[in-house]
């Protein structure tokens, strides 16, 4: 879900031309996903510690989910 909403910001950035939503972007999928951490499963986001690979992880994730690897 995170990932949509993160394409979802990268084309109302481009669509509004907005500088400032455009560098926003990478960054708008955390809350949601550290609350999950935190409240549900009770560990640490990769991120803080591996910020770049836990990204490419999202977005390999999202992959799997679409091409049906993952069920959800």
């Amino acid at each position: 879900m995170g990932q949509c909403v993160t394409v979802l910001t990268l084309a109302a950035a481009i669509i509004l031309k907005s500088w400032v939503l455009l560098l926003l972007t990478p960054f708008v999928v955390y809350p949601f996903a550290w609350s999950g951490h935190f409240f549900f499963e009770k560990n640490t986001p990769a991120a803080f510690s591996r910020p770049i690979w836990a990204k490419a992880c999202d977005w390999v994730m999202l992959k799997d989910i679409l091409t049906g690897r993952i069920k959800w």
